[in-house]
């Protein structure tokens, strides 16, 4: 491995991060903090009112606020397929909305994030949501033995997973290919074409619905008194209490960090705090004064703390990388009856931007960053409106340690001082892309606002759309007429960039 001098920009053309040349034999451990639906409003640091958030807020005062970051996709698993491959999703058949029974999207043959850490002499390890599928094949997981390919396959050493997200069945842990104080005596099933003889649904028996009742879909199989997407029978002991959730996957990222405090390390931990169902431990109640949602992003930001608080104990904090963003843009009224919409008050989750989770506009993608290295920040509180996207971290990681990828890794991540153009992929595959001046939106027939459930403009437009990005991020003010000559040159670079 070359020694570390490398130096990261994120910022103004100046190196913020930089590797230390006093100690070029220590590598430093690199943690992703990835929240799940979490807005660029939604932590203290960016502006939320009702609820507090001191642990991600001391990150940004101690390391760098970024303001023009954005995740590929406005959803969960294509962005998260993006971040960990460094591919556009576009290019992989089979990367949107998961469902919990999906086989492996990432195949054994991709080279990624984790395969790089793990060349370096990293361990590796992933906590928390996965949603990018497990198993060999869709629909044929053997949820009461060894999975015949899991996380171990595509770099980790370690994983204790969710095999989607909250809202979709199966509701059971996964630790190493096996599903977590597995019951023989109540074996698991799982179906997302017909549910199973005998099984109650959120839909035909809402009297068993003690905990949160669904405000559209979401009324399949019941755990924990709430219905899921998808069909599930079994589990006995196995299946998760939604409260006790984010306790779970913290308690097991603090125990790898501590068996791995004299080593490098890569973790990566993804929450599931604030997608649906939110329902956060009883001492996280009334923490906001936005009700469940705000609440679930206090128990985020108290997994944060934890996180924190295992490497200074360690003593090892100094010399670790700890990037904490999300995976889209949020949504309030996801599925569930759970007031986010009533309850939001002046707080805004996207920070005053148009769109939202799904979206083609601005909300969809922009994301909270915000990046702590104490031994590699030169300027502790700086803020940064350098654009970036998240399939770059894994190229940018890579060239900071100075590791050579095999041809074909990564085709899409570039070191984020290259980065010229971000692409920008809605739920409904429309694409945009943006540089630091202007952003623009392909031409799309489908309705202007959401039908199915939440209350966000989809960014839809038959014709073509042009935003001034740096006078009207809301993009309130459609310029495409104005400045054909802009339209022309995003539109070819798009076109050249998505093949």
């Amino acid at each position: 491995m070359k020694a570390i001098r490398k130096a990261l920009t994120l910022a103004g053309g100046a190196a913020i991060l930089t590797g230390c040349s006093d100690k070029e034999a220590q590598k430093p451990n690199v943690v992703i903090i990835l929240a799940d639906d979490l807005g660029y409003g939604d932590l203290g640091c960016y502006g939320a009112i009702g609820v507090q958030t001191p642990n991600s807020d001391s990150l940004a005062a101690n390391g760098i606020l970024c303001t023009n970051a954005h995740a590929v996709a406005s959803t969960s698993t294509p962005s998260r397929y993006a971040l960990l491959t460094g591919e556009y999703p576009w290019r992989k058949p089979g990367t949107d909305v998961a469902a919990g029974n999906a086989g492996m999207i990432i195949s054994p043959e991709c080279h990624t994030m984790a395969d790089m850490f793990q060349s370096a002499g990293y361990s590796t390890c992933a906590i928390g949501k996965w949603h990018l599928g497990l198993g060999s094949v869709t629909g044929e997981q053997d949820w009461n033995g060894k999975l015949d390919q899991d996380l171990s396959d595509i770099g980790f050493d370690h994983h204790y997973i969710m095999a989607a997200t909250a809202d979709r069945v199966p509701c059971v842990f996964i630790e190493d290919g096996r599903v977590v104080d597995h019951d023989p005596e109540y074996p698991i099933a799982v179906s997302y074409k017909a549910n199973f003889e005998g099984e109650p649904t959120g839909a035909e028996n809402p009297e068993l619905l003690y905990n949160l009742k669904p405000s559209h879909g979401h009324d399949m199989s019941i755990v924990n008194g709430i219905s899921r997407i998808g069909f599930m029978k079994g589990g006995g002991r196995a299946l998760w209490k939604d409260e006790h959730i984010a306790d779970s996957i913290t308690v097991n990222a603090v125990r790898f960090i501590d068996a791995n405090a004299d080593k490098p390390f890569f973790l990566y931990f993804a929450t599931n705090d604030v997608h649906v169902p939110r329902f956060p431990a009883e001492r996280f109640r009334g923490a906001s004064t936005m009700g469940l949602r705000g609440d679930a992003i206090a128990e985020f930001d108290w997994s944060v703390g934890e996180i924190m608080a295992a490497l200074r104990r360690n003593g090892i904090e100094d010399n670790t990388i700890v990037i904490l963003t999300s995976d889209n843009g949020p949504v309030l009224d996801d599925g569930y009856d759970d007031k986010a919409q009533e309850l939001v008050g002046e707080h805004s989750p996207t920070g005053h931007l148009r769109g939202g989770k799904y979206s083609s506009f601005e909300g969809g993608t922009s994301v909270p960053m915000i990046v702590f290295w104490p031994e590699g920040i030169k300027e502790k509180g700086k803020r940064s409106d350098r654009l970036f996207t998240l399939v770059d971290w894994y190229r940018s990681l890579a060239d900071l340690l100075g590791v050579e990828l095999p041809d074909g890794a990564a085709p899409d991540s570039q070191n984020w001082k290259d980065r010229e153009y971000v692409l920008e992929y809605a739920s409904n595959h429309n694409l945009s892309i943006r540089d630091s001046a202007w952003k623009y939106i392909t031409p799309n027939n489908g309705h202007a606002v959401i039908q199915w459930g939440p209350i966000i403009e989809t960014g839809n437009l038959p014709e073509n759309q042009l935003y001034d990005v740096v006078n009207d991020r809301q993009e309130t003010t459609n310029l495409a007429q104005a400045h054909p000559e802009q339209v022309e040159r995003l539109r070819n670079a798009l076109e050249t960039l998505s093949k």
